[in-house]
């Protein structure tokens, strides 16, 4: 079915149609929630909380190609939300599930989460946003309510801001140079 039919469907008080809408999105909101919290339980109760607010607020929605924006922004407000009531930061111990073998891939992949959530949170949406999710400079800059060239700034500002972090944990241009 057309996805702009499920939202306008939604919208009118389609159940099934709001739960094949969270359906097609799943992946990507806990991606995206996965990246704010760097652990899995959490990751899962942002997405719960969206899928909550979503669908008690539809009818809030003005433009219906705007879904998966309106959605992204609810979750980013969601993920906000617990590290406030949290109000500590993330031990990064739960930082996702290593394979027994513990493989060089997933350490830098927890390397990675744990720098990002060391960002700021302009520079670690930004990045999130336009580099995990794909979505457009312009897409990005609607999200987060700032002009794109803002969005622009805080992606270069972060990825350096990541560099330098990332050094500091032994990484050299991407390659691991101590451990």
């Amino acid at each position: 079915m057309n996805h702009l039919k499920l939202i306008r469907k939604a919208k009118n008080g389609n159940k099934k149609a709001f739960e094949n809408l969270l359906s097609l999105h799943s992946e990507q909101l806990y991606r995206t929630a996965f990246l704010y919290t760097g652990n899995r339980e959490d990751a899962l109760d942002i997405v719960q909380e969206t899928s909550y607010k979503a669908f008690s607020s539809i009818g809030t929605l003005k433009e219906d190609k705007y879904f998966s924006t309106w959605l992204t922004r609810i979750l980013i407000y969601s993920a906000y939300d617990l590290k406030n009531k949290q109000k500590k930061d993330i031990p990064i111990e739960n930082v996702g599930e290593i394979s027994s073998k513990k493989d060089e891939r997933s350490i830098e992949h927890m390397d990675l989460v744990k720098a990002i959530n060391e960002l700021q949170d302009t520079y670690r949406d930004a990045i999130i946003l336009f580099y995990y999710q794909d979505l457009p400079i312009k897409e990005v800059a609607s999200i987060m309510n700032v002009p794109g060239n803002t969005v622009k700034t805080y992606l270069q500002r972060g990825k350096k801001r990541l560099k330098t972090i990332l050094e500091g944990m032994g990484y050299n241009e991407g390659k691991v140079i101590s451990r």
